[in-house]
């Protein structure tokens, strides 16, 4: 480009190339785009669609003419909210859910306890083989849920069980964990075994990341190690107690593997003894899938309101470091 400029003296008009550099034409960076796109496919065909699919098919019905054995003889139609209320409504659903709420009073307290005692003792400075046991102590966290229910299992036979047979041997009576009074804690106690490693995990590497300066001046103004556990430790990984308290949540309303493979075992595990027990029970031996889908939908949403609800609830609690 040029610029028209005149001579002071002479008067003449000259033409002068413009100095400005031409401006560029902006572009859009395309790079990031190309490394989100996998994720997204990802996210599209694994989650939203088998989600969005599962709505529907809550909100369908099979239509039976006649015995329903004929061709044309069961047709797909719209229910509405029919499977909802029927979920709703269900005395095996709502036992199942209170069921779950007493086996998560149980797992989440105690499995939490022992990860919280479990990475204290293991950040004190008088423990040795401090590896040794860290590995001891998540080891069972890498064992499948159905090969430590059956180890379990086996253990809470009568006829197959050491334990029992030790007793016996000693004239004790041991309480039987397959028992109808005591198979929820039986079921429990599997869970507790396998969680207590990853959280202790959790809760120790939170433990580490506190500067060490709080500990020694706490021992200069005569803290002990006890007091350094209550009034530091404990009240700088309650975000992580949080944190690990909604997983707890989580798995809890997810309990499936344990009791199904303990069923066999025992006849006081019904079919619908937790919520995704019941599911797969409609799904695969009723050939419901339409009640399975609408009580999958509200156990989600069950379980969304209420991690977002313990959040909430604890929040300024939890992350009030982080806002100040």
């Amino acid at each position: 480009m040029t610029s028209i400029t005149s001579e002071p003296n002479s008067g003449t008009v000259r033409r002068v190339p413009d100095q400005t550099p031409p401006r560029r034409r902006s572009r859009v960076p395309k790079a990031p785009y190309a490394f989100v796109l996998p994720a997204v496919f990802l996210f599209v065909f694994s989650i939203a669609i088998p989600i969005l699919y599962t709505a529907y098919l809550s909100l369908r019905t099979v239509k039976v003419e006649g015995l329903g054995l004929g061709p044309g003889a069961r047709t797909e139609v719209w229910a509405g909210l029919e499977n909802y209320a029927g979920t709703l409504t269900d005395r095996d659903f709502l036992s199942s859910v209170l069921r779950v709420l007493g086996y998560g009073l149980v797992v989440i307290p105690v499995m939490l306890g022992l990860a919280l005692l479990f990475a204290l003792l293991l950040d004190s400075v008088r423990v040795r083989a401090r590896r040794f046991s860290r590995l001891v102590i998540f080891m069972p966290y890498a064992v499948p849920a159905v090969i430590s229910s059956l180890l379990w299992g086996f253990l809470y036979l009568p006829a197959v069980s050491p334990f029992t047979y030790a007793a016996d041997q000693v004239g004790v009576t041991l309480p039987q964990p397959m028992a109808p009074g005591l198979v929820l804690f039986g079921i429990a106690n599997i869970a507790v075994w396998g969680g207590v490693g990853f959280n202790m995990i959790v809760l120790y590497t939170a433990l580490r990341s506190i500067p060490t300066e709080l500990y020694e001046a706490a021992r200069i103004d005569g803290c002990s190690e006890v007091q350094i556990a209550w009034r530091i430790k404990v009240p700088i990984v309650i975000p992580s107690l949080i944190m690990t308290s909604v997983f707890g949540m989580i798995t809890t309303l997810q309990v499936f593997a344990e009791p199904t493979v303990l069923r066999p075992l025992t006849n006081n595990i019904s079919t619908s003894w937790s919520p995704l027990m019941m599911i797969y029970r409609d799904a695969f031996t009723r050939n419901d899938i339409y009640s399975a889908s609408a009580t999958s939908v509200v156990l989600a949403v069950a379980t969304f309101v209420l991690s977002f609800g313990f959040l909430r609830l604890v929040q300024n609690r939890a992350f009030a470091q982080e806002n100040r």
